[in-house]
């Protein structure tokens, strides 16, 4: 399958849409750009998918880092629909992109997985904060990449390890958005509810103090500056996963490209914790 050019494709008309007009967009390959903003009030999700022999790890391994990998769904091996968070969905193709990692190296991106998909693979949904970007802008917390024409917000490596599980190892991927520094306590409080979605900032301030050097670089995503007044909140990101691919070496593992995730049917509101 080819996909639109981005450009044409009219993202304002899937900003209120429900979960399974996004989905059925990329499916039908016009959507084939980052779903940021999309379906606003819907939970979005990372995608990660193993062999049936690491499936075991990778779960040990999501219960043992819950901030970067918080669990939505877990399918059978070689199972593609998520009956829970997303009934008649199709794992292979209801993502606008997707990475396949190979042996510790970003083997090939593609808009369909359908041609390598094998009974063995397992495909797990992993909590994302975008999800919580309505949340926050509903109680007047501007959130910046949104503000912007490609939505894309600021991913890094960070130098934050993760516990690891067997053969799996790696550090914290954050995302980074620009708070108004009388907001940063209500923006903690607020994600804070939200596990489903990384919940609370696991930094907030000096980059460094994290293993970023330049905020002007990014490993993912696109750069959201500071304003005067803002102050750096960093939390968990599900890209996390995909540096532990490239850490760990394992054989395989298929991912969501960065920004492009799974929309799921769930509500973030229906999702609050306390």
């Amino acid at each position: 399958m080819t996909r639109s050019d981005p450009n044409s494709f009219d993202r304002s008309s899937l900003i209120r849409a429900h979960a399974r007009e996004t989905r059925s967009a990329a499916r039908n390959g016009s959507l084939s750009y980052v779903t940021h903003g999309l379906s606003r009030g819907h939970v979005q999700a990372n995608l990660a998918i193993v062999p049936q022999d690491y499936a075991f790890e990778f779960l040990t391994f999501c219960q043992r880092n819950p901030k970067p990998c918080p669990i939505i769904e877990v399918l059978d091996p070689g199972e593609v629909e998520f009956k829970i968070s997303a009934p008649g969905s199709d794992v292979r193709t209801d993502l606008p992109s997707y990475r396949v990692y190979r042996d510790g190296a970003l083997s090939e991106e593609r808009v369909d997985i359908t041609e390598i998909w094998r009974d063995d693979h397992v495909a797990f949904l992993l909590g994302c904060s975008n999800s919580f970007d309505e949340v926050l802008e509903r109680n007047g917390i501007p959130q910046r990449h949104l503000e912007k024409p490609d939505g894309r917000i600021s991913v890094y490596r960070s130098n934050i390890a993760c516990l690891p599980a067997g053969r799996l190892h790696g550090n914290v991927v954050v995302t980074m958005r620009p708070i108004p520094h009388q907001e940063v306590v209500r923006v903690t409080e607020l994600s804070s509810r939200f596990p489903i979605a990384h919940g609370g900032p696991v930094h907030i301030g000096d980059a460094e103090q994290i293993g970023i050097a330049d905020l002007s670089k990014v490993d993912w995503g696109g750069v959201n500056p500071l304003r005067a007044g803002d102050v750096p909140v960093y939390w968990a990101c599900g890209v996390t996963p995909q540096d532990v691919a490239l850490a760990s070496g394992i054989p395989e593992m298929i991912t969501h490209a960065p920004g492009h995730m799974f929309v799921t049917d769930l509500y973030i509101d229906d999702q609050r914790k306390g």
